[in-house]
């Protein structure tokens, strides 16, 4: 199970603190969709613990970025720069498996 254990009040809080961060820095409306998870990856190399945040703009673009930390270690200046919205954007059929 994705996350089993891990619902404490503060890792709830820093779900909540990058999904609002990630609106303020994309200047994202209230209306749109936005998905933080944190997921374990055993691919070798990687970071034990990634954050990942999908979000939908009003066109219905889906962008997607991960942060290679535990989400509660994530700080608002680990979340890419505002002018790089249209580079996190994600193609029409891109196979994509973290989010």
């Amino acid at each position: 199970m994705l996350g089993a254990g891990r619902r404490s009040a503060a890792h709830c809080q820093a779900l909540d603190r990058v999904g609002e961060w990630t609106r303020e820095r994309f200047g994202l409306p209230a209306e749109s969709a936005i998905l933080v998870a944190e997921v374990s990856c055993a691919t070798p190399g990687c970071p034990p613990l990634e954050t990942v945040v999908a979000f939908w703009t009003l066109d219905a673009t889906r962008h997607h970025f991960k942060v290679f930390k535990p989400v509660e270690a994530v700080v608002a200046d680990d979340l890419p720069y505002s002018w790089l919205l249209h580079s996190l954007a994600v193609d029409p059929g891109f196979g994509c498996d973290c989010c």
